[in-house]
């Protein structure tokens, strides 16, 4: 029951971590593969699964798994399809991917350049490492007296090891400033040579259990090195992944999706509460069926992964709506994206709930923010 419990100190991303894991190895808690697809591709699990229903898995059983996991120059747009059970993901990589989702093709190289330290254009086991303390830190930040027992219990099923909890708690009267992990992240990692992070590093590639990320990037022995090359072709592989995956849940085997479905697909995850009226309103303005191809979708949700370029550009006028020819200039200028006439009038018709052919842009941006974090603002 205590392990029950733990649910209500979690933070929303810890809970739903917990409520996907299906694996554990030494009392810390792993997402499979499959679980990591399903997490960000569905509301609930599919199969039923809490840390005291999880599969335990045995060294001899991890490694063998391990064993059979790619080199980095192997990778696909498949990956985590194929390895599906046979892969072991930790709590800090679970954050690292959710973060690669929402970044633009642009941000790669500043991504890459931030995990090497030491700027040799090459990433190494140990300075991957120090992400893993990043986000530990910032996860600790927001404790308060009373429940540190219970977050140690946490920490050690999500990171796999006790930390002290004296030396982060903040005081009742000191602000707070939220800040997305990948922003703490390029915050932190600029100064991680010159603080205990790297230090601590070194004791974490000793004794933590290996996953199949840090083997797939680093080779089983842990000696190999990530070029930035790789590195790109890992990240455009997992946001196309996931695209595909949700693209092709709904296309039935066809080469397109409705444009209903383009509009579900657009508005989950959001805090939309009454969907119904946006995919009225779309039905009544788009009487002859299409179709969205998937080359069509992917180019959307590259577009959305440039949102904050986006609304720069659109603060630039005084005005608060957009026409369609507007919008879709923003959008080249802002981002390099171009989308095509059916694509953008598509989009409007979801969002011009009056119908008078003008975007409302921070209510398009607003919904959007949510969907491009997916749910998780």
């Amino acid at each position: 029951s205590d392990l029950e419990d733990l649910h209500l100190y979690a933070t929303p991303r810890e809970q739903r971590f917990r409520r996907f894991a299906s694996l554990e190895f030494e009392g810390q808690l792993y997402m499979t593969p499959y679980d990591f697809i399903q997490a960000v591709t569905s509301d609930e699990p599919k199969r039923k699964q809490e840390f005291y229903n999880s599969k335990t898995a045995k060294k001899n059983e991890l490694n063998q798994i391990l064993m059979e996991t790619p080199p980095v120059w192997k990778g696909s747009s498949k990956l985590f399809r194929n390895l599906n059970e046979r892969g072991v993901i930790s709590y800090t990589e679970y954050l690292f991917l959710l973060c690669i989702l929402t970044k633009p093709h642009a941000g790669f190289r500043i991504a890459f350049n931030m995990f090497d330290t030491d700027g040799n254009e090459m990433v190494d086991k140990k300075e991957f490492l120090v992400l893993q303390e990043i986000f530990r830190k910032k996860n600790e930040k927001r404790e308060r007296r009373g429940d540190e027992e219970k977050r140690a219990m946490l920490r050690l099923q999500l990171y796999g090891y006790h930390t002290p909890t004296n030396s982060v708690l903040k005081t009742e009267g000191e602000d707070l400033v939220p800040r997305s992990y990948w922003d703490t992240l390029r915050r932190s990692t600029s100064q991680a040579l010159f603080s205990d992070l790297a230090e601590r590093a070194d004791d974490l590639s000793s004794s933590l259990s290996d996953t199949t990320l840090l083997v797939h990037f680093f080779g089983k022995k842990g000696k190999a090195e990530l070029n930035f090359e790789d590195f790109y072709r890992f990240m455009d592989n997992l946001q196309t992944e996931v695209l595909e995956i949700e693209f092709l849940s709904y296309s039935n085997g066809m080469n397109t999706i409705s444009e209903e479905d383009f509009a579900h697909i657009l508005l989950r995850y959001t805090n939309v509460e009454n969907t119904s009226s946006y995919l009225e309103n779309m039905r009544g303005s788009i009487p002859e069926e299409k179709g969205i191809t998937f080359e069509e979708f992917r180019s959307f949700f590259q577009f959305l992964n440039n949102l904050e370029d986006f609304a720069i550009a659109m603060q630039m006028y005084n005005f608060a709506s957009r026409s369609i020819d507007e919008f879709k200039r923003a959008v080249y200028v802002a981002t390099g994206v171009k989308l095509s006439p059916h694509l953008v009038n598509t989009v409007f018709k979801i969002f011009d709930v009056d119908r008078d052919d003008q975007l409302s842009y921070k209510e398009f941006i607003g919904i959007m923010k949510d969907r491009l974090n997916r749910g998780f603002r």
